[in-house]
């Protein structure tokens, strides 16, 4: 795999992240453990992709 193709993996497991967060926020019996471990796993993509990126520059 590509480090773009890997990239554009890690923006879509991201993009899944915000959606499920968003519906976690929203829902009325939210489960604060369940959104601290999506908001986790979003920041260690996060973090992961820049990481990328900046590999990619130098």
């Amino acid at each position: 795999m590509t480090i773009q193709a890997h990239l554009e993996s890690l923006e879509k497991k991201h993009g899944a992240l915000e959606e499920k967060l968003h519906h976690a926020l929203v829902s009325p019996s939210k489960n604060d453990n369940h959104i601290a471990e999506l908001k986790r796993l979003k920041l260690r993509i996060k973090d992961e992709m820049e990481r990328l990126r900046a590999s990619t520059r130098h």
